[in-house]
């Protein structure tokens, strides 16, 4: 299949949904930027509220990527990142870790193996008091490239109220007016989940600027490549907390690894467009090994307080002038604002 192959009768229509819930899973988290959606008179609380309202209100918890369990480690730099940045975290042997990992949604309470969207948040403290926050997802690029745009993602991605599930006449309208959606179409179309978080590969999808220490700016983007063996998802799973309770097993025999790459670009890349893809051979470098090695309580753990705003950066890293970045923390910090004033849920798992 290629990247504009179109599909037809009812396997385009169950294709499309099916991306519709990916994107939904997704966009959601990132389309809350004041002034930049509609006009000024929809902000960040107006957009969460609507939100809330499409996939349910769930006091206390993140209002996208809401299940999730915190987990702690180490990263252990290779060297081989020191001349590209300043940042300490690229030459300190042994930085400190909370992470998190997580599903797409809003819903606590859904299986884990519902949503296709898997989440990596994480956050790195060096020596030098700097820290560094990075939230990653499986997919390796977003649909979309402006916050606009994913406001019109999400009203194209909300469920039908007859069937539950996006309805696929607006989302292939949607699909039409945004051609740039290709590449994350191809992904969303040849994803095969994984049986693991363990096994799961994690992309920052947005670009940054890392800087030497002649203050030259490298462009790149980074992903965290799993050292534990790929296996597919089963047909069939009945346990809702089965990537919660697989990582918890693994991680009681032992600490799980991934190997940070940065992927540098190059010019003509697009490196304020978290839609387009950069070429395959693009320079990669091996930043050294992200080592987890405890699980905490899925909401009670270390990680229950921590805002994963992308653009909490050390010196020696820098946003690029990607808009989603700008967005995404702005989405972030309602969330935690809104979420910070309310008692965690206790509701039935359904």
């Amino acid at each position: 299949m290629t990247m504009n192959s179109p599909l037809h009768g009812p396997a385009k229509h169950l294709r499309l949904a099916a991306i519709g819930a990916i994107m939904l899973a997704m966009g959601a988290g990132f389309a809350y930027a004041a002034g930049w959606i509609g006009g000024p008179t929809v902000t960040p609380q107006r957009i969460i509220d609507t939100f809330e309202a499409q996939a349910g209100h769930y006091p206390g918890y993140r209002k996208n990527h809401a299940k999730g369990l915190c987990v702690s480690g180490y990263f252990q730099a290779s060297g081989q990142a020191a001349t590209l940045s300043t940042a300490r975290v690229f030459s300190q042997a042994r930085v400190p870790v909370i992470g998190r990992f997580a599903i797409g949604g809003a819903n606590p309470f859904a299986p884990d193996t519902a949503v296709p969207v898997r989440s990596l948040a994480l956050q790195l403290s060096t020596d030098d008091g700097q820290l560094w926050r990075t939230g990653m997802n499986n997919p390796p690029v977003l649909a979309v490239s402006t916050p606009q745009a994913f406001y019109e993602q999400v009203l194209a991605s909300a469920p039908d109220p007859a069937t539950g599930k996006p309805d696929p006449a607006r989302l292939q309208a949607f699909f039409a007016a945004h051609p740039e959606s290709a590449a994350f179409r191809q992904w969303a179309a040849s994803y095969t989940p994984s049986d693991s978080f363990a096994s799961t590969q994690y992309h920052s999808i947005n670009a940054f600027r890392l800087i030497d220490g002649d203050g030259k700016a490298h462009p790149v983007r980074w992903q965290l490549e799993p050292q534990t063996h790929f296996a597919a998802l089963p047909g069939k799973v009945d346990d809702k907390q089965f990537l919660q309770h697989d990582l918890q097993q693994r991680l009681a025999q032992g600490p799980l690894r991934w190997t940070l790459r940065l992927v540098l670009a190059e010019a003509g890349d697009a490196v304020d467009d978290p839609a387009q893809p950069w070429p395959a051979q693009r320079r990669r470098v091996d930043a050294g090994t992200l080592v987890i090695e405890r699980v905490d309580a899925p909401e009670q753990g270390a990680c229950r307080d921590l805002n994963f705003d992308p653009l909490i950066l050390p010196r020696g890293i820098e946003p690029s002038a990607d808009p989603i970045l700008a967005a995404r923390s702005a989405a972030y910090s309602e969330s935690f604002n809104r979420r910070s004033r309310e008692s965690l849920s206790t509701g039935a798992r359904p």
